[in-house]
């Protein structure tokens, strides 16, 4: 059973910083991409951050050098450093662990965390 397990979010004041957590089981994460996303209260969700199997990182242009995307293969996590946070921020972000094998896509996602910058 694959699960997604994220944590680390809550209640930040604006300038403040955050870091997410994703924990994988169930899957061998090193052959997946993993991304962060997030869906703010009547908004699509939106892509945050992507990382991935060899290290490369994509970055949505509202976050681009205040949020870093990392991986630990050895941990199973995939972690998601934020800083300068805004109150456009605000959102529930989830992790993503995907990966297209003969033509076959697969794709997990995890439950979702609440981020509120407020003040």
């Amino acid at each position: 059973q694959v699960q997604l397990v994220e944590s680390g979010g809550g209640l930040v004041q604006p300038g403040g910083s955050l870091r997410l957590s994703c924990a994988a089981s169930g899957i061998i994460f090193s052959i997946y991409n993993m991304g962060w996303y997030r869906q703010a209260p009547g908004k699509q969700r939106e892509l945050v951050a992507t990382i991935s199997t060899g290290g490369n990182t994509n970055y949505a242009d509202s976050v681009k050098g205040r949020f870093t995307i990392s991986r630990d293969n050895a941990k199973n996590t995939v972690y998601l450093q934020m800083a300068s946070l805004k109150p456009e921020d605000t959102a529930v972000y989830s992790c993503n662990a995907g990966r297209v094998a003969l033509s076959i896509p697969y794709d997990y996602w995890g439950q979702g965390i609440q981020v509120t910058v407020s003040s």
